[in-house]
């Protein structure tokens, strides 16, 4: 049983920091990506940021380029999301997701990725607000 947990959230400031933690366990896949992804009330759920396992290679939205950094412990099967220079629209829950892929194989983006994702934890709420 795949179980993620997400940890790291809180009230921050804008223009502060803090730094998501998704831990991942009860699997054996070789080939997957874990990414994040944030909803507010009303909203479709978004990709923030999404990681390979196998090569490193990352997504970011255009939101979040360049304040946000995504990097994987794979000894830990842990991934981080640092986020720095947060922004009120920041807010929101943030959630972890795992998807299995073949070997060489891509997540690709679109405004639906979410559907397509297998496992996801419970969230985080990141509040920015002064």
């Amino acid at each position: 049983q795949v179980h993620i947990v997400e940890s790291g959230g809180g009230l921050v400031q804008p223009g502060g920091s803090l730094r998501l933690s998704c831990a991942a366990s009860g699997f054996t896949l070789d080939y997957y990506a874990i990414g994040w992804f944030r909803q507010v009330p009303g909203k479709e759920r978004e990709a923030v940021s999404y990681i390979s396992i196998e090569d490193g290679s990352t997504y970011y939205a255009d939101s979040v380029k360049g304040r946000f950094t995504i990097s994987r412990d794979n000894a830990k099967n842990t991934v981080y999301l640092q986020m720095n220079s947060l922004k009120p629209e920041d807010t929101a829950v943030y959630y972890c997701a795992l998807k299995s892929l073949l070997q060489g194989s891509k997540l690709v983006y679109s405004p639906y990725l979410h559907y397509g994702m297998d496992y996801w934890g419970k969230g985080t709420l990141v509040t920015v607000s002064s």
